[in-house]
């Protein structure tokens, strides 16, 4: 069975944005432009991905 995963990478720095979206970033575990992980794909990281979606890439992928 395969499940579907997000691959969020970090494009943009944090630097002048909001608490708010400085703490979505911290909590899926970006750390600085360019770096990336890879989070399940549920209601609830897509809506985290959604408040920064200016400042990140996403790329669904099946593993």
């Amino acid at each position: 069975m395969s499940a579907n995963k997000l691959r969020v990478t970090q494009l943009r720095s944090e630097i002048g944005r909001m608490d708010k979206q400085r703490r979505v970033l911290k909590g899926l575990g970006l750390r600085g432009p360019h770096s990336e992980v890879v989070v399940d794909n549920t209601p609830a990281f897509r809506g985290m991905v959604k408040k920064v979606i200016h400042l990140v890439e996403v790329e669904e992928i099946n593993e």
